[in-house]
């Protein structure tokens, strides 16, 4: 009964962890900003996913380096989070299939 309780507490915390990286990923800016070449002119655009298809949104031929950054910044923290995300909710489905068993462990 004891790993049990271990259990439970594990899953608890997983599922903690879980509500914890989903905010943070809801906090991050949405899309990524993308550096086009169009006919020898460089044009940014904003790309991001709306109800299933690809939305480009034109930002201009110059793009604030501080918002180069905060997006290449988000971008690679996005994939941080998604594979931790990926990672535990495995953990949380192993979770979930042990306890429900019958058997003592």
């Amino acid at each position: 009964m004891a790993i049990k309780s271990v259990l439970r507490e594990e899953l608890a915390n997983s599922l903690r962890m879980q509500m914890r990286y989903e905010r943070e990923l809801a906090r991050l800016p949405k899309g990524s900003l993308v550096k086009r070449n169009i006919k020898g002119h460089e044009y940014y655009y904003l790309v991001y996913r709306e109800n299933n298809k690809f939305k480009s949104v034109y930002k201009g031929t110059s793009v604030p380096d501080k918002d180069l950054k905060r997006y290449g910044q988000a971008k690679e923290q996005r994939a941080r989070y998604r594979k931790a995300l990926s990672q535990l909710k495995k953990q949380i489905r192993y979770l979930n299939g042990t306890l429900r068993g019958k058997e003592e462990i």
